[in-house]
């Protein structure tokens, strides 16, 4: 598959061709839960639809703290790439696969052993625990494969390959979706069946993965040695920030829910089957952050600093377009879209009138997502941190509380919308004013 050079062609070509493949690979992503969810609801029940559901949360933890050490990947990868040093990006794949491998290795020892423990912290009732328990073991024996996959995805595209990646997570759903009702029912597995199911997917789609990137040369993996110090040192100043940008995410949204409960059932439904349609919604804006900060990495490797500047213009002007009319049309269809989750008539009016307000305000939130894309891609880690908890602790959660104090139900709509607004005013600030373009990752470990 071709790899792009971002520091020369035509940016707003890139940008398009670059980002659909991630758009495409996040839908799928999105889907797997889906899977396992329609697959056991179905041919198991409540109770183990329950389990599936309570300790996905657990694994959700995990995945976030994934994403966030695969955030710093992209940002050193593409500055290495930028720079067409092939020997440092040697050095640093080879640094990140010992790192990840032994942090895959120990999460999933503790998560095997204590998985009990952590589904009762979490109140898992006494009917679930055990089916829970269960399927959560699987899935932390498997953790390596889940790390291992989307690693190598993060690798090309660092090095500017976005399409290759949707391979790796079609055979993982293609294979998830076959191997579930026969591991769930023909095998008579249960829950364990679908974890199991979870779990053959992703190495597969793992094995695959690795074999094809090193039989096609894609990237220069080499045989795994200890990393310097140095290497060591700035991967964790990067990946530890990072996670806790996925936890100050995670956090927020059950805070928020805090909040939503207060009004009762039908809030609760109607606010969550607007939250599932809002994780579709907002895939074209994930993926163009994560495409332009590939995009602006290589760029700031080599110091191309109008280029960056132009990749952020088209991102923000190419994410609020298609926001907008995804947001347009929401405004029309905002109560078709809630009736294929729910059709209790007080849920339907909550997540109605929710995404009706919310939905014009999806632009705003993905130039959040697009300029904090950019800053993270010159390792400003902990700005992006420091922008996150502005985002959802000093903003959304306060202005939710509030207006849902003064407006009732819809005030959770109205603080949210306004939230997403002014923290994109924030976001622009630092983007325009902040020392980000001073951070230098490689002054001493090159």
């Amino acid at each position: 598959m071709k790899q792009y050079d971002f520091t020369e062609g035509n940016i707003f070509k890139q940008l398009i061709w670059f980002s659909w493949p991630i758009m495409f690979t996040n839908l799928l992503q999105t889907s797997y839960q889906l899977i396992d969810s329609l697959w056991v609801g179905n041919l198991l029940g409540a109770n183990a639809l329950g389990a599936v559901a309570v300790s996905g949360t657990i694994l959700f933890t995990v995945l976030s703290f994934i994403i966030g050490l695969n955030n710093a990947a992209l940002t050193i990868l593409s500055q290495q790439k930028g720079k067409d040093n092939e020997a440092g990006l040697k050095r640093y794949l080879n640094a990140f696969v010992v790192i990840l491998t032994t942090i895959a290795i120990v999460l999933g020892a503790i998560g095997y052993f204590f998985s009990e423990h952590f589904l009762s912290l979490l109140g898992t009732p006494e009917v679930m625990i055990e089916q829970a328990n269960a399927y959560l073991q699987i899935n932390f024996l498997g953790i390596l494969f889940l790390f291992g996959y989307n690693f190598i995805s993060t690798v090309l595209r660092a090095l500017g390959d976005s399409k290759t990646p949707v391979r790796f997570v079609m055979i993982a759903v293609v294979l998830n979706t076959v191997l579930d009702p026969i591991f769930i029912s023909v095998f008579n597995w249960g829950v364990e069946g679908a974890a199991y199911a979870t779990v053959v997917s992703q190495g597969v789609a793992f094995l695959y993965g690795l074999i094809y990137i090193l039989s096609k040369k894609l990237a220069p993996f080499s045989v795994p040695t200890l990393p310097n110090k140095a290497e060591v040192g700035l991967i964790l100043n990067l990946g530890i920030p990072s996670g806790l940008q996925m936890s100050v995410i995670s956090a927020g949204s059950a805070a928020i829910m805090s909040v939503v409960t207060g009004f009762g059932g039908g809030a609760v439904a109607g606010f969550s089957a607007a939250q599932r349609l809002d994780s579709l919604l907002m895939l074209p804006a994930h993926a163009l952050s994560t495409a332009v900060s590939s995009m602006a990495g290589q760029n700031i490797g080599v110091k191309n600093w109008s280029r960056v500047q132009r990749i952020a213009k088209y991102g923000v002007l190419y994410n609020f377009s298609i926001m907008l009319a995804i947001g347009i049309v929401v405004v029309f269809l905002a109560e078709y879209g809630v009736k294929l989750f729910i059709r209790d008539e007080t849920a339907v009016e909550f997540g109605k009138t929710y995404l009706q307000i919310i939905a014009l305000c999806y632009p705003f939130l993905g130039i959040n997502f697009i300029l904090n894309g950019i800053v993270r891609a010159a390792g400003a880690m902990y700005q992006v941190l420091a922008l996150n908890i502005i985002s959802f602790w000093v903003l959304r959660y306060p202005l939710t509380v509030l207006f849902s104090k003064v407006f009732g139900e819809v005030g959770i709509a109205i603080g949210m919308g306004a939230s997403f607004v002014i923290s994109s005013v924030i976001a622009g600030g630092y983007y325009r004013f902040g020392k980000w373009r001073e951070k230098e990752l490689f002054k001493k470990a090159n």
